[in-house]
């Protein structure tokens, strides 16, 4: 797909629980969390450029930064930058839907990747991390309702066109 990929064998679990601790997604974690979010995940590096996850594409996995930025689009807009602490591409995993936006890498990354099966496990098996992606969830709808606002605040109203039609031509007469 992009970048170098590995699976986390056992000698590097406790190097990446380690680094996870530093992550603002799994602050506050205990150790044994850490280790077991570890062995879930899949390290992943990215050059600036690849596009991590496609709009409109169904979503295999999702991604926790651990280095580095992504910017995010939306409809080919850009509505956001994102860095180290964020999970990416959770929306599409839950909801069982096509990816609402597309994201980028801004800078080298340096991610953790939960397939399917490993977020479901992630979920169901710690209810702090259950609880976290909730609360993503929940900004990232409000972002996205606050775009739709702003764009809807932006386009000219259908009923404003008779009515301006109507007023030019009262005054030809």
């Amino acid at each position: 797909m992009f970048g170098k990929r590995k699976k986390v064998d056992t000698e590097k679990i406790d190097a990446l629980a380690r680094h996870l601790a530093g992550v603002s997604f799994f602050a506050g974690f205990s150790h044994e969390q850490l280790r077991h979010v570890a062995q879930l995940a899949e390290e992943v590096e990215a050059e600036p450029g690849v596009v991590l996850i496609d709009q409109g594409r169904v979503g295999q996995e999702c991604y926790v930064i651990m280095d580095g930025e992504v910017d995010v689009y939306m409809a080919g807009e850009h509505v956001n930058t994102v860095g180290a602490g964020s999970m990416v591409g959770e929306m599409a995993l839950v909801e069982h839907r096509p990816r609402n936006a597309t994201v980028i890498a801004s800078s080298p990354l340096k991610l953790v990747a939960f397939d399917t099966k490993a977020f479901r496990q992630l979920l169901s098996e710690m209810p702090e991390v259950n609880r976290r992606v909730i609360e993503t969830l929940a900004a990232r709808l409000k972002m996205n309702a606050d775009l739709a606002a702003a764009s809807a605040d932006d386009a000219p109203a259908e009923s404003d066109a008779p009515a301006e039609a109507e007023a030019e031509g009262d005054a030809e007469e």
